[in-house]
Parts: C-alpha cells; structure tokens; sequence
C-alpha cells in the first residue's frame, strides 16, 4: 500500500515522503506551508479505512446514520446558537436517542468502552465561510464536571459556556473515546481531522514533545461523508486546517466514559 509520511523539517517546512513499499522511497519534497494542493495530494493516497483503533487510535464507521437520521439529528442540534465556532452542549435531551447504547451514536462508543460508556461532553463544530479557523497539534485534556471540589490530580481549571471544565489525571483520559459524526462531507480541503496514528499510547505529552512526536510519525488525514462517524482514542494527537475554499463543515463531537465518575468528582453529562 502506497503511504505518506508527513514530518516538520529543521527549517519548519514540512517533509513528504512516499512509500511504495516499506523500503522504496519514490518521491520526496519540503514545503514551508501546508496548502490546499498538498493536502489534496496527500489525500489521493492516503486510505483512511485501514485505520484501527486500538493499534493507530482512529478508525471509521462508514455511513453510521442514513439520511432519515441524520434529518432527525439536525432538528435535534436546531436550537443551538448559530454565532459561535464550537458550542459546548450542556443539556441534550434531544440527542439521549442518538447518544445513549441503543443508539447509532453511542452504539458505536459501546464497541470500544461497553455497555456502561455514557457521554460526558459534546460540542457542535460550525465551520463556514465567516467562521473558518485552524487549530495545532495538540492533546484533549480536560473533562466537564458537575462541580468544582478539591481533589488530588485535577487541575488547572477553567469555565467555558457555563461549564466547569478541569484536567484530570490523565489515566482518565486513556479510558475515554472521542466521536466525530459528520453533518457534511469532509474532503481533502473541508478542514478533516489531522492525527498522528499511535501517539494515543504515548501518554500526556509536553507542548515541545508534541511536535516531535508528529515530525517523527507523521499524519493521517480523516475524510469523511456525510453520515459517517469517526471515533478516536481521546488523548490522540490531532489538529485540523481551516477550509480551502471556506465552505459548511458540521461536526457533533462527543467524549465518552465508561467510569461511572472521575472519582471524587461527578460527570457533567449532556
């Protein structure tokens, strides 16, 4: 199978690397800035349906929901508000069908945590053409709770949208998955997740740490139709680019747990 590694060079370009096989370098090249055409190309060869999760951290479920539930999921988002770049859902009572074992959201969590995985936080991704950002390598830290107690482990805290947000120990994080159910088609160009495959075993990474632990592994891109979900190992090292073109990109993203709480605190839950 044909594979790209990318890799940040020395300079701060970006190093691309094309494997016929394991030990044929067929093409190389440096560029200092990641462009629309380089991720196109990057794309062409790039298969994310061998992805798995437990041995790279990601893998897709093609065509989770069909078109009559996608419908519903949208009437259910339909009240959120529309002028903010992520909104973080604290009450949703309107996805517990969608999010819950039995349904085609959760279900898909309960293949990696079981039958006790709960959702505890979910955030609706908005990109549009006014609203079109970019975001670095990094690692997802942090929890919502339902109250703010002293305890060993957790910290720094942070509120956002209302909710109480803290880094817990990061064994927490190990046990958690991460859904992204796309609402719109994720091309090359739509902003698709970025992550390194492999670094969700790497443990809690330094800012400095993070860096290399790209330039060493390389990326994978997670395109995407509308209707499919990805789920990935929470602590996995991720960015995503801003669209090119800016175009619609939607994505209701979900952490699940199968701790009944982040002992001595309590779930927030959605």
């Amino acid at each position: 199978m044909n594979r790209w590694q990318v890799s940040r060079s020395a300079q701060g370009g970006l190093n691309v690397v094309l494997w016929v096989t394991a030990d044929l370098v067929v093409e190389r090249s440096t560029t200092t800035e990641v462009s629309a055409t380089f991720i196109s190309m990057l794309a062409r060869f790039d298969r994310t349906a061998d992805l798995d999760l437990y041995q790279d951290g990601a893998e897709l479920f093609s065509q989770a929901l069909n078109e009559a539930a996608l419908t519903r999921l949208e009437a259910a988002l339909a009240a959120l508000p529309t002028n903010a770049p992520g909104v973080r859902i604290g009450e949703g009572r309107k996805l517990k069908p969608f999010l819950e074992v039995a349904g085609p959201i959760g279900g898909i969590a309960a293949t990696a945590l079981g039958a006790d995985a709960r959702p505890v936080r979910a955030i609706l991704f908005d990109k549009t053409p006014e609203r079109n950002w970019a975001l670095g390598w990094h690692q997802d830290r942090t929890i919502v709770v339902r109250e703010r107690v002293g305890a060993d482990g957790f910290g720094p805290w942070t509120l956002k949208s209302g909710l109480i947000q803290v880094e817990p120990p990061f064994d927490i994080l190990e046990r958690m998955v991460t859904l992204r159910v796309h609402l719109d088609q994720v091309d090359a160009n739509n902003a698709p997740l970025r992550i390194v495959p492999g670094s969700h075993r790497l443990g809690r990474l330094r800012e400095a740490e993070v860096q290399r632990v790209v330039t060493t592994s390389g990326e994978r891109l997670c395109l995407a139709e509308r209707g499919d979900v990805w789920i990935y190992a929470t602590p996995i090292v991720h960015a995503s680019l801003a669209a090119d073109p800016p175009r619609r990109r939607r994505v209701l993203q979900v952490d699940y747990s199968a701790d009944a709480a982040p002992y001595p605190l309590a779930w927030h839950g959605i």
